[in-house]
C-alpha cells in the first residue's frame, strides 16, 4: 500500500496540482510505487499467492495505461517512463 503522504507527493509531481489524480501519469506512477512495494514484499514471502496475483494484475493495468499514454502523446509517455525508471 502505499501511504497517504506518499501518494499526495506522487500527485503533486505528476499531476501538477493535489486535484489531479485522473491523469494517466498519476495512475502510473501509483501503480508502480505499488508494484515495487509488492516485489519487495514478494522477496521475502515466497508463497504468498494472492499478493502476486494482484501484483500481476497491476503490472497489467499499468501496462495498459502505458499504451493509452503511447497512442495519446508519445512525449508525455517517453517523461514518464524516464522519470519513474521503467524499462521500456
Amino acid at each position: 500500500m502505499v501511504s497517504k503522504t506518499r501518494k499526495a507527493e506522487l500527485v503533486q509531481q505528476f499531476g501538477g496540482s493535489t486535484l489531479d489524480t485522473g491523469k494517466p501519469e498519476v495512475q502510473i506512477a501509483i501503480l508502480t510505487e505499488d508494484i515495487n512495494n509488492m516485489t519487495e514484499h514478494l522477496k521475502i514471502h515466497k508463497k504468498d499467492v494472492p499478493t502476486r496475483r494482484t501484483l500481476l494484475k497491476k503490472v497489467a493495468q499499468r501496462r495498459h495505461l502505458l499504451d493509452y499514454l503511447t497512442r495519446k502523446d508519445v512525449n508525455r509517455y517517453k517523461e514518464v517512463v524516464a522519470a519513474l525508471g521503467l524499462r521500456k
